[in-house]
This record gives C-alpha cells, sequence and structure tokens, in this order.
C-alpha cells in the first residue's frame, strides 16, 4: 500500500526546497519499490491573498489528519497594504493554520531541531565564509515545546478607535505539556547515545528562566522528577540568557537540550549559526501519532523564482521524515533511504560543491535545483553501495 504524504509548499521559496526534497524522495523510492500516494496543498499568505477567506483550503485539516507524513516548505508574504506579513481577518498571520494550526491540532507537541556541523561547511561571518566552529564539536538536540507556551492564545488587545493602545500574550506552561516534552528529551538522549561531544556524558539540559518566571519553576520541577527516571543521564539546567552565551562559545558541552516554546523559537535560530544557517538547519514537529517536518528557514519572499535558495535543510527534513516514518511503520526502505540522504549531504557538503551562496558566496554559487539532483544522484549511489 502507498504511503499518505501531504505537501505544504506554502509561499515563495517553500515550493522550490519541496520540489528539490520531493525530487530526492522520489529518486530512492524508485528504486525501493516505495509507493506515496502524494497530496500538494497549497497554503500561506498568497494563497489567502487569491482567496480571502481561508490561508489553505477546506477540509486541509482532515487531509493532514490522515496523512502518514507531512512537509512543509515555507510560509509568510509580504502584506501589499502595509509592512509585515499578510494577516487573516483574526489577526494570525496567514499561513498559521497549517503551521501552528497542525502543530496544536495533531499535538506535535515536541518541535525537535538536530544541530549537527558536517565537515566542509563554513560559516558566514562578516560577509565572508569561514570556518568558526570544529565539525564533531556541534553536535546535539534541541527540543522545544510546540503548543503552548506565548502561542497559547491567551490574550488580545484594546484598540479603541481603531488605534492599539494595549496588547497582551499570556504564557501558558502546564504539567502535561511540560511533561511530555520533557520525557521526549530524556526518551531521545537515551535513543543516540552519544553523549556530549565534549565528554561524551550522555546530559539532557533544560533551559528556563527559574529565577524569575512561575511558567520556568513548573517546567524545571517536572524536569527533575521525569529525570529520576533516567538516573543514566545527567541532568542540567541553564539560565536561558546564560545558555545563549555557552551555545555559542562552548556548544561541545551540550547533548540534548530541552525548554519551552518562545525560548526554544529564539535559541535554535541562534544554533542554527553554528551549522552554517538557517539553510542548514531543520525542524521535525513531532507528537504521538503524527509528524511533520520542515527547514526552519522562512520563505523568504525575495529570492522567490530565482533557483537560489539552499535545499539542504528541506532534504535533511526528508530525510528525518523518512527516519521518523519507518521507525513507526516498521519499514527498513525507509530507513535505507533516510541514511543515503545524509551520506550523500555528507558528500557534497566534504566536496564544497555544488553549493548555494549562503555557504561558498555569490561567485562560486550553484543553483538551487543543481545541488537538489546532485543530492538524488549521491543519494543513489549510496544505495546501490550499500546493497553490494
Amino acid at each position: 500500500m502507498a504511503y499518505k504524504l501531504v505537501t505544504l509548499g506554502g509561499d515563495g521559496t517553500g515550493p522550490e526546497v519541496m520540489r528539490e526534497g520531493l525530487r530526492v524522495l522520489s529518486a530512492l523510492s524508485k528504486v525501493l519499490d516505495v509507493a506515496w500516494e502524494v497530496e500538494d496543498i497549497p497554503c500561506g499568505g498568497q494563497f489567502y491573498l487569491e482567496h480571502g477567506s481561508r490561508d489553505w483550503p477546506e477540509g486541509a485539516e482532515e487531509r493532514c489528519d490522515n496523512a502518514d507524513l507531512i512537509l512543509l516548505g515555507a510560509v509568510g508574504w509580504p502584506s501589499p497594504t502595509g509592512p509585515g506579513p499578510v494577516l487573516m481577518k483574526d489577526g494570525k498571520m496567514a499561513g498559521y493554520s497549517p503551521v501552528i494550526g497542525n502543530r496544536i491540532r495533531l499535538n506535535l507537541f515536541a518541535n525537535v531541531r538536530p544541530v549537527k556541523l558536517y565537515e566542509g561547511v563554513q560559516h558566514r561571518i562578516h560577509g565572508a565564509n569561514k570556518l568558526v566552529w570544529q565539525p564533531g564539536q556541534v553536535d546535539m538536540v534541541i527540543i522545544r515545546e510546540n503548543t503552548e507556551g506565548l502561542y497559547s492564545q491567551v490574550g488580545g488587545k484594546l484598540a479603541p478607535g481603531g488605534t492599539t493602545e494595549l496588547a497582551i500574550d499570556t504564557r501558558v506552561i502546564t504539567r502535561r505539556a511540560s511533561e511530555q516534552v520533557i520525557r521526549k528529551a530524556f526518551e531521545l538522549c537515551t535513543k543516540r547515545n552519544k553523549g556530549a561531544p565534549k565528554d561524551g556524558k550522555l546530559r539532557v539540559t533544560a533551559v528556563v528562566k527559574d529565577n524569575v518566571l512561575h511558567g520556568c519553576r513548573l517546567f524545571a520541577e517536572v524536569f527533575q522528577q521525569v529525570g529520576e527516571e533516567y538516573p543514566q543521564i545527567e541532568k542540567d539546567s541553564a539560565i536561558v540568557d546564560a545558555f545563549t552565551q555557552w551555545l555559542i562559545g562552548q556548544p561541545e558541552y551540550y547533548d540534548v537540550v530541552v525548554t519551552t516554546n518562545m525560548f526554544g523559537d529564539i535559541v535554535t535560530d541562534l544554533a542554527s549559526v553554528l551549522q552554517g544557517g538557517m539553510g542548514m538547519a531543520v525542524g521535525a514537529n513531532v507528537g504521538h501519532s503524527h509528524g511533520m517536518f520542515e527547514p526552519i528557514h522562512g520563505s523568504a519572499p525575495k529570492h522567490a523564482g530565482k533557483d537560489k535558495v539552499n535545499p539542504i535543510a528541506m532534504i535533511l527534513a526528508v530525510k528525518e521524515g523518512l527516519e521518523w516514518l519507518g521507525e513507526r511503520k516498521n519499514d527498513e526502505r525507509l530507513t535505507r533511504a533516510a541514511v543515503a540522504i545524509e551520506s550523500a549531504v555528507v558528500d557534497v557538503l566534504r566536496d564544497g560543491h555544488p553549493l548555494t551562496y549562503d555557504l561558498v558566496g555569490e561567485a562560486k554559487a550553484a543553483r538551487c535545483s543543481e545541488v537538489g539532483q546532485a543530492i538524488a544522484d549521491l543519494a543513489l549511489q549510496k544505495l546501490a553501495q550499500a546493497a553490494k
């Protein structure tokens, strides 16, 4: 039977990177005899501007509910009437439904973001590409709570006479949501069984602001309670503002990190700098029975249609999705495909070409489609070699 795959290309460069992810997926699936029933659902700001009532079609929710795997490109489009993105009538950004809506409705409670620096990747610093951090010294996973915090939709604004005078966003931290994401962090640490690059210790770090915030005190309390069930894992805690400088200065200390929604949103974007930028960073939104996988970069409207942006994060999102689904369905074909994809990415990065402008600069830059095709071809070679 075919797996049901929903693709949400979204806005701007989202469909372009999705195309390259599907190029790799299709090439490997043919060889491995894996069938997909693919349903592409348009969504985002551009869709809303065209249709005027919803940011994706009627029935999209049910189709995502029934999918075996969801892939997301990126959403967000500039408003034609003012600064900022296109907003819907309820004040939410157009693109909310496929992203945050899916996370909350499907209880995709853990946003899992691998932060790994591959050999050959250089960091863009002061307008130039250079090696700052060392491969092998950056290999962690940050897990962000994905369904509450400042995304709990508690709050609002007062706008007498049409001018906003008061805006309130209430941060909500619950024991249930904290426990499920913290347990996910300890389980992942056990499954990875790597330990931190610095000392090899299995370690889970809770990033909080429990010296000030009540919600963080609850999160820290639950962290210690759940942690007692994992005596083999070191329990570590960091205040979020201090963590940001430790993350950059000594990333080798971290193995698995878990934190609340908004802190996680910020520190994972910062962590992407360690791995070469947003074009290398993957977000896996997973729950007990559903998974949605995406690059964490935005839709980059200024680059749309130019075949320019880095597709590697999207391709690695496909890899993460295959790995997740392969484990759920006990399908070793999907696991083999995931291994081949990462191995192909490693080779392209180590060789230094073809790569996009963000990794090698404009003068040496390859097109997005060239990178996707090169990775697809190499992944097929990796499969053939593994079969011998």
